[in-house]
């Protein structure tokens, strides 16, 4: 077993399989997350998912500039490069890049939590654009608002309608959310909807481990949003 598969699984099974949430636990009891070989794009895949409006399997190979929709009831796991992505039900995620990388994202509706490696991205959604630098980051679209978590690491966020309106987040643990309304505000919001273990799983599968300690010091459990 590699090193970071161990680490994963030490880190989860101290905290107790039933804390982990539905979805890393299925994964847990099936198929430990680890790095994806050369030519596999999807780890995992749930309900119903479209890439360039064709239907996926988990055979499906994902471009750096291919468009993907997720239905009702729907998730994807996937790696493209050295970036690793959770796209939720009810998305639309349209993907830019150039060497195989993917560089811009899209997110027109839907939820998307996303690991990055080293190189700079961006992702805009109607309200709101987000420069990455070496991330975590959750983030959930609507037509009005924009939900940003700096899960770690460093973003500028944006407002779509007014480029010169920036705040730039750098954060450890989840430190500072921010909504980015359609009349361009930036605002302080709460966490919610993502997880430190679905974190740790896609960090997993491009070979990284996430840069926190699972356990809350003054609980001794595992820490839930």
């Amino acid at each position: 077993m590699d090193e970071t598969r161990r680490i994963f699984l030490l880190r989860v099974l101290a905290a107790g399989l039933f804390a982990v949430s539905p979805l890393a636990r299925a994964d847990l009891l099936g198929n430990v997350p680890h790095e994806l070989p050369a030519g596999k794009s999807i780890y995992s895949l749930q309900g119903s998912l479209r890439i360039n409006g064709q239907v996926a399997t988990t055979d499906t190979v994902i471009g750096n500039n291919d468009t993907l929709v997720t239905s009702a009831g729907s998730q994807a796991i996937f790696v493209v490069g050295k970036d690793a992505f959770m796209l939720r039900e009810n998305s639309e995620l349209q993907l830019s890049g150039d060497n195989l990388l993917v560089d811009g994202l899209r997110l027109v509706t839907g939820a998307l939590l996303s690991v990055f490696g080293k190189s700079r991205h961006r992702i805009e959604t109607p309200t709101a654009t987000i420069g990455i630098r070496g991330t975590g980051l959750y983030v959930e679209s609507q037509p009005d608002l924009t939900y940003v978590c700096t899960c770690y690491g460093t973003t500028d966020i944006g407002v779509a309608a007014d480029p010169g309106k920036t705040e730039t987040i750098e954060s450890k643990h989840h430190d500072a959310p921010r909504y980015v309304t359609v009349d361009g505000r930036i605002n302080p919001a709460p966490m919610f909807n993502h997880t430190d273990e679905e974190l740790m799983l896609i960090e997993a599968l491009v070979g990284r481990t996430a840069p926190f300690a699972l356990f809350d010091d003054s609980y001794g459990g595992p820490k839930r949003y």
